[in-house]
């Protein structure tokens, strides 16, 4: 009833049941994950598909990017490193578009 208040509230919700639907439709798949492992390592890919998507980014790319730069930084002494891995960071955005 919120959107008869405010005409800035949408009245369909079918942009959330969208975003959401790869979650829905891959939920029997990663039943069998394989180990609690898995899942984690599977869920963090998904999470970066989709923040990628959100940001306007090549997921592909965003992706490659990351798994090809990432290894050769010492992110693990210094965790303020990872920053420049986000994708609204100006380098990402201009490289995986």
């Amino acid at each position: 009833m919120n959107y008869l208040q405010d005409g800035n509230c949408s009245i369909s919700n079918n942009l959330a049941e969208n975003s959401i639907r790869p979650f829905t439709i891959g939920r029997k798949n990663w039943l069998f994950s394989g180990s609690p492992r898995g899942a984690e390592a599977s869920a963090g890919i998904y999470t970066l598909i989709e923040t990628a998507k959100v940001n306007g980014l090549n997921p592909r790319k965003y992706i490659q990017y990351i798994l090809s730069d990432i290894p050769g930084s010492d992110f693990r002494r210094h965790p303020e490193f990872l920053e420049d891995y986000l994708p609204w960071n100006a380098a990402i955005q201009k490289n995986c578009r």
